[in-house]
């Protein structure tokens, strides 16, 4: 009987290589990407892919937030300078070759069959998938509220990796190009429980990659400052709370892992004590 695993690896390989293409293909030229192994070739589409998204979602969200409806969802003195925003930038792609090795090792590990994955819905049903889905988003959940809350709470982490993010802890110092700010290391362990989720639970493998590279946009929401009001969702209202006590609000998409374990700061209710 043939080991359904081994079908799963060669679709996993197919699919890398079908990606490495698309993005290689039309972005840079054969000769600089052609020649080298398959994990290099991955790791060189993660970065130029990561690259873009940062500096797509960053560029679109702040032309939108602070030219096109300037002075409407944000005072004229809580827009950040370009000089801020640029320190930002330089931050966050020193880090952006040590983020997209995260994906790249995930992608090699369910290649060789070390995860969980499977490649094709049909390989479930959409009721599996679903639900795989949804368990996998509450492990992420939970695992990256502690890993941002240890962040803080071990001092030498906050020190050595974590404060470099928190130097931008006002509105006028915060921006969507600030989202991907971190020390590398810092960067890696918060977007890690999508990795270790791997291991747990078996979910869509190009789900999980769409959700890794959908951080990127998630967090330049969240670091514009402007509160949407959409309950239970972890939005910026509640984030820059966060960078102004650093005991608050730790969690990712939702509220519900500040809201379980005491941490949740409602930005709504802070407006109501400040009138």
């Amino acid at each position: 009987m043939e080991d359904p695993t081994t079908d799963y690896r060669q679709f996993f390989i197919e699919d890398t290589e079908f990606y490495n293409r698309i993005v290689l293909t039309f972005l840079l030229p054969q000769s600089l990407w052609v020649p080298l192994p398959r994990f290099f070739q991955t790791w060189l589409r993660n970065y130029v892919g990561g690259v873009l998204l940062y500096f797509i979602s960053g560029f679109l969200w702040s032309f939108y937030v602070y030219y096109w409806k300037r002075n409407v969802y944000l005072p004229k003195d809580a827009i950040p300078s370009r000089r801020a925003m640029l320190l930002q930038i330089r931050v966050a792609m020193k880090a952006m070759p040590w983020y997209s090795l995260l994906p790249t090792i995930s992608e090699y590990l369910t290649e060789i069959g070390w995860t969980k994955s499977f490649p094709r819905i049909d390989n479930v049903g959409w009721v599996a998938y679903i639900g795989y889905l949804a368990i996998y988003m509450v492990i992420v959940e939970f695992g990256i509220y502690w890993m941002h809350r240890e962040l803080h709470d071990i001092k030498p982490l906050y020190k050595y990796l974590h404060a470099t993010h928190h130097i931008y802890n006002k509105q006028n110092t915060l921006s969507p190009f600030a989202g991907l700010a971190f020390h590398p290391l810092d960067g890696i362990l918060q977007a890690l429980p999508h990795s270790i989720a791997l291991f747990i639970v078996p979910v869509h493998f190009i789900a999980h990659l769409a959700l890794l590279f959908i951080e990127a946009v998630w967090t330049a929401n969240i670091h514009d400052c402007i509160h949407g009001k959409l309950w239970p969702v972890m939005g910026a209202g509640y984030h820059t709370i966060h960078h102004t006590t650093y005991r608050h609000n730790y969690g990712h998409y939702t509220i519900w892992m500040d809201w379980m374990f005491g941490t949740l700061r409602d930005p709504e209710e802070d407006e109501g004590k400040a009138m």
